[in-house]
């Protein structure tokens, strides 16, 4: 029997490093890689360029509904200003409606693909065929946005924090651990040590699929 696409979910709050072991995983199974962070990104950064306010539901679904596809490169979607946006608009229903379709679809992929986000186990890809939760503590993930762009750490703790009690509190798809994705607490892994158990995860998942 033919097995189904290896479809792999990650999910995670900001800095756990879920975006840098998605790509990982990407790289090893030689799949097609999404990260939908960069969609949110893109719309809070498109209302803000406008001149509108992203916290303003129509303003982003405006944007949301024109995004090309594929995304520009724009070195501005990885910036500490993007990712705040993002967070402010991902909490828009109608914002992760118009996304919803471009990336399930992204999901179905027949060569299978690894998906990067925060609702992709429990909303995007439900049925996929492993799933990782990626966390870290919340110091340590300022930590690593401190050591990674600098300035005040405390500051970059607290909009960390901020964002997570966002991202956990929204209506519209929370960002929660699917009930069968494996855990993986990055918070004393080194980047090679982290990307290893991932692959011992979703090796697992699949030997069991």
């Amino acid at each position: 029997m033919r097995r189904r696409p290896l479809l792999i979910a990650v999910d995670g709050p900001a800095a756990s490093g879920k975006g840098t072991i998605a790509r990982a995983l990407a790289a090893h199974y030689g799949l097609p890689h999404l990260d939908t962070g960069l969609l949110y990104r893109a719309v809070g950064l498109g209302v803000a360029h406008a001149g509108g306010d992203v916290a303003d539901p129509a303003a982003a679904a405006r944007v949301a509904q024109a995004l090309p596809d594929p995304l520009p490169d724009d070195p501005d979607l990885r910036s500490e200003r993007a990712s705040a946006l993002a967070s402010i608009a991902s909490a828009h229903a109608q914002v992760r409606d118009l996304l919803l379709a471009r990336q399930r679809a992204f999901a179905v992929r027949p060569e299978g693909a690894v998906i990067d986000g925060r609702d992709i186990g429990t909303v995007i890809a439900p049925d996929a065929v492993a799933k990782l939760f990626v966390t870290a503590s919340a110091a340590e993930r300022a930590r690593r946005r401190w050591r990674e762009l600098g300035g005040d750490y405390d500051a970059i703790l607290a909009a960390i924090v901020e964002r997570d009690e966002r991202d956990s509190g929204r209506a519209a798809a929370p960002l929660r651990q699917a009930a069968d994705a494996a855990l993986l607490d990055t918070t004393d892994m080194a980047i090679d040590m982290a990307v290893r158990r991932a692959l011992e995860l979703v090796e697992a998942r699949i030997a069991g699929a």
